[in-house]
């Protein structure tokens, strides 16, 4: 729990205090920099964790996994569905936190949940990819740290995407656009910020749950395949 209050805390002095960003509601009335970086950072945090708890659940439960009477499928999602407890927390928090600056909860907080539900299945899918592939090549777990400490930057949490169109070139803002967090990032801000509902996004919508449909047909794909190896390897 202190950990991504206290990450909050350093980004919003480093570029609320020391560089000056600022946001705003619908780009019309300002808006506190901290509620527009908690809105975005908050589903990045559950996401990463999903990730980072999965690729290791073999490893981490290796003893399990060479049990022959043990259903190995279900560990990812164990330690998937952990992290939604600190995720919770952090949506608590952040509903506090704009009620302490006078903005109060209305019924699009609902939405929390399906892209919470969004992120949880993202993650899910991926999570059964890297922990199977991550049993063979334990290098992966690295080449998974990495990709989230990039993908937190690739992704707009910190930067606002729409002050970056007259700088980033067509086909490179198009491919930002195509990283699925995106759309979690964006609709958790439009939850929170900007009143706008998922529906009025039909294309993003369709494209992220197919995005997400095939990273889980992949990953249980080569989970199936690879399972037979991990009692042997580990």
């Amino acid at each position: 729990f202190v950990q991504p209050v206290v990450t909050v805390l350093i980004y919003w002095f480093v570029f609320d205090k020391a560089i000056g960003m600022r946001a705003s509601i619908r780009g019309e009335l300002p808006l506190p920099y901290v509620l527009w970086l908690v809105s975005g950072i908050m589903p990045w945090f559950f996401f990463s964790d999903c990730v980072s708890a999965g690729t290791v659940a073999l490893v981490e439960y290796n003893y399990l996994v060479k049990k022959v009477v043990f259903n190995i499928d279900i560990l990812p999602v164990v330690k998937v569905i952990s992290s939604i407890f600190v995720h919770a927390f952090f949506v608590v928090f952040t509903v506090l936190l704009f009620l302490a600056f006078g903005y109060m909860p209305d019924l699009y907080i609902l939405q929390a949940v399906y892209y919470s539900l969004g992120v949880l299945i993202l993650a899910l899918g991926i999570a059964y990819l890297t922990s199977a592939v991550s049993v063979l090549f334990p290098d992966v777990r690295q080449v998974v740290n990495i990709a989230l400490q990039v993908g937190v930057w690739m992704t707009p949490i910190m930067w606002n995407i729409d002050d970056m169109k007259e700088k980033i070139p067509g086909a490179a803002m198009v491919l930002l656009k195509c990283n699925p967090l995106y759309y979690i990032v964006m609709g958790y801000r439009e939850t929170f910020i900007d009143k706008v509902w998922f529906w009025e996004h039909p294309g993003m919508t369709l494209y992220f749950w197919g995005f997400t449909a095939l990273a889980c047909l992949l990953g249980v794909t080569v989970f199936k395949r690879l399972k037979v190896h991990f009692a042997d390897v580990l």
